[in-house]
């Protein structure tokens, strides 16, 4: 089989709900990283064999394909097809397995993957205002539970003992080091930037500086009166894009690219979709293995911040270092775009291996109906 190298990676900066980003159509903002991506690799659009875009609500300005009207928002040849995909939180994530996969196939040399949602102008849940999709079956067969992940992360809270002092100092962390990784620039060269028309975005938007336990102690529970989980210790509802182009390693010395890394494993896995955010542990477990690589030998973990039992019950299970789990941030501090979250991470892990110098690095992301994706790439260069 073919090696698969992923040759560049781009992202918009994260906007925060009703923040600098909302009044962007999101084939618009696709539209900049698809042209982004071309441009910083010198790449002409034409040979790109599919373009393979994740998204969640595919509703109002996101439904009929927004894939394929991105790859014309980008002025892309219209012989360039588009497709959309949803696997929940993980669809970008998943994009780009299957572009790994269309490569290592044989079927296809050069594949864009990646995704957008903008949930200022596509609200989370907006799918769902018209009927039920998991049906009375489903239902039943967890005695009617009604698949909510805040109850779910209350859950995964309860079950690994984090009480809530324990998630709201795991979520000032999370905004203590993306606005690090912000100062020191660690974001600057990933990000394209967006102008609206009335201000020009460059920074993700998410980061509360001066974040403290004390201040989140004022926040309400928003699932259970007793719970844990809250607006403070949750992903946050935000906008942006991101692009990842995937090749074999003989077309990209072809094309004169110099790739960030090579694609050693990708891998999904099914869990309880009560607890549902719990996947990224099996997942982890069934990627590292098919990478062949022990989980020491990771110099970097993105596992998403959904909500802070998430990352905190994954590295109960693996027993990995903390300083290496999430060192950037996540979507605590840094938002939430589903349906391009997954592209994301990708993007901010490549270049902080790149930047430090690590060879592997994985990813995984927990998903609603309990899946998940995890990913292993291998710095090159």
């Amino acid at each position: 089989m073919p090696e698969v190298v992923i040759a560049a990676a781009v992202r918009t900066p994260v906007g925060k709900r009703n923040g600098g980003l909302a009044g962007v159509h999101p084939a618009d903002l696709s539209a900049l990283v698809l042209a982004a991506l071309a441009e910083r690799t010198n790449l002409d659009p034409a040979i790109v064999d599919d373009v393979i875009w994740g998204c969640v609500s595919q509703v109002g300005d996101q439904s009929s394909n927004i894939g394929r009207y991105s790859v014309l928002a980008a002025g892309w040849p219209e012989s360039v097809p588009g497709t959309t995909i949803n696997r929940a939180c993980g669809s970008s994530q998943q994009a780009i397995d299957f572009a790994a996969q269309a490569v290592l196939s044989g079927q296809q040399e050069v594949v864009v993957a990646g995704g957008v949602e903008v949930m200022s102008r596509v609200p989370l849940g907006a799918a769902r205002a018209t009927g039920q999709p998991y049906g009375p079956k489903a239902s039943g067969r967890y005695a009617g539970f009604s698949f909510n992940q805040g109850l779910s992360a209350e859950l995964v809270a309860q079950k690994w003992g984090f009480d809530r002092t324990r998630v709201d100092e795991y979520s000032v962390l999370s905004h203590e080091r993306a606005a690090a990784a912000q100062d020191a620039g660690a974001f600057t060269e990933q990000i394209v930037s967006v102008d609206t028309g009335d201000r020009v975005v460059t920074a993700d938007e998410g980061v509360r500086r001066g974040s403290t336990v004390a201040k989140l102690a004022g926040l309400k529970p928003a699932f259970r009166d007793d719970g844990v989980i809250h607006a403070g210790n949750s992903s946050q509802i935000s906008d942006g894009a991101a692009a990842v182009l995937l090749t074999t390693a003989a077309k990209a010395r072809e094309l004169g690219l110099t790739p960030l890394a090579r694609y050693r494993a990708g891998a999904v896995a099914g869990s309880d979709p009560v607890l549902m955010l719990t996947g990224p542990i099996p997942a982890t477990e069934k990627v590292l293995k098919k990478a062949g690589l022990a989980l020491d030998q990771i110099g970097v973990f993105e596992v998403n911040e959904a909500f802070a039992p998430v990352p905190l019950a994954w590295q109960a299970e693996t027993g990995a270092d903390p300083a290496l789990l999430n060192p950037l941030g996540g979507a605590i501090a840094l938002g939430h775009p589903l349906g391009a979250s997954g592209a994301v991470l990708l993007t901010r892990m490549l270049y902080h291996m790149r930047d430090n110098d690590i060879r592997y690095g994985l990813q995984t992301m927990c998903e609603g109906g309990g899946t998940a994706n995890a990913t292993v790439v291998e710095l090159l260069g």
